[in-house]
């Protein structure tokens, strides 16, 4: 008997904690669905930002290696040996000075022979034209010895080019970079005989992309600074913007950049640019994060009274996670940042925290 009725409370207790489970479920799920039908039927949450328009200076830095602003390979002219080597490495010259000297007793006399010729044919030139006016000669036996003359005459300036070539000077001022010959070296013409560079000046190449580019102009003034001489500052005149950009859209600069008494720059070594904008420019921005499907879309959600509204954009230079601005947004628009996800053109919003 016993054993029954603790069956018999058993069962009650089970089937009584059953109904009190199913009970509570249900109140669950209820809740769950009064909560998604007021999620459907109700405002989106979503962040938003105030537009408004602030000082933005169009300043930016480019690094680049610094070069002479010339440099060149001297090559011998004429063949010969060096009787005199007057520099070395090093050795810093002026444009025209003799920098080494090649025997020239060979094109010397080459010289001396070529003027006799043209003395003497310029002899026999006057007495034809003399002889001509009386009849004594035709007017071919003048052009004859015109042609002659003209011919030794060329011979004559040729040889006195290579008793001039004998002397080497150089072609432009700068530093003796490198030496290649000796003296009592034999030269054949276009054997390399120095390395010259110019390094009063220097030329700096940077690298500016496509949104800074336009920018500039040339004989643009620019600061340079250099990591060698960081106390230092380097005036620079832009020489240089290419025409057309690299495959990053990158566009090659170059400008001129005076050197420093004694804080002179070498080619080689590593310099900034600091290109500066005479006046910062009034600009908007907005959060990257308020374009629907990525900047390029031009697709944004603004804020009007409590819905949301689809707008086009014209979006300009990327700094950061911030975008600039150039066109569909006015000062104190309300532009969504988040939740764009779900929204469609004219849905209701609210904005989270209660924060307009």
């Amino acid at each position: 008997m016993k054993k029954f009725i603790i069956w018999g409370l058993v069962t009650v207790g089970a089937v009584v904690l059953i109904m009190w489970k199913l009970n509570a479920n249900k109140k669950a799920n209820e809740a769950k669905t009064a909560f998604v039908k007021e999620s459907n039927s109700g405002d989106v949450p979503v962040l938003i930002q105030r537009v408004s328009t602030n000082d933005f200076s169009q300043g930016f830095l480019a690094n680049g290696n610094f070069a002479p602003i010339r440099e060149l390979s001297y090559l011998a002219e004429t063949s010969g040996r060096i009787t005199r080597l007057l520099v070395d490495e090093g050795s810093v010259v002026k444009q025209g000075q003799a920098i080494a000297y090649i025997d020239g007793q060979i094109v010397s006399t080459d010289l001396s022979a070529a003027k006799a010729n043209l003395d003497q044919l310029r002899v026999d030139k006057e007495r034809y034209e003399a002889a001509f006016k009386t009849g004594g000669v035709t007017q071919k036996q003048v052009d004859d010895v015109k042609l002659q003359y003209d011919i030794a005459k060329s011979n004559y300036e040729a040889a006195g080019r290579r008793v001039s070539d004998t002397y080497v000077k150089a072609p432009i001022s700068g530093v003796i970079n490198k030496k290649y010959v000796e003296q009592g070296a034999y030269l054949s013409p276009g054997t390399k005989m120095f390395d010259i560079v110019d390094v009063s000046r220097l030329k700096l190449a940077v690298a500016v992309p496509e949104s800074q580019v336009v920018t500039l102009k040339k004989g643009q003034k620019v600061k340079v600074t250099s990591n060698v001489f960081p106390e230092a500052s380097y005036e620079g005149t832009i020489t240089f913007i290419a025409a057309k950009g690299d495959n990053s859209l990158n566009y090659p600069v170059e400008m001129e950049v005076g050197n420093v008494s004694g804080k002179e720059l070498k080619a080689g070594m590593y310099g900034t640019a600091h290109f500066e904008a005479p006046t910062a420019a009034k600009t908007m921005f907005i959060a990257r994060t308020a374009f629907v499907g990525g900047v390029s879309s031009n697709e944004i959600y603004v804020m009007e009274g409590k819905v949301a509204k689809k707008r086009k954009v014209i979006a300009g230079q990327i700094i950061g996670d911030q975008v600039e601005i150039r066109g569909g947004l006015n000062e104190g628009d309300t532009v969504i940042t988040s939740g764009q996800i779900n929204l469609t053109d004219g849905t209701p919003v609210v904005v989270q925290g209660g924060n307009k």
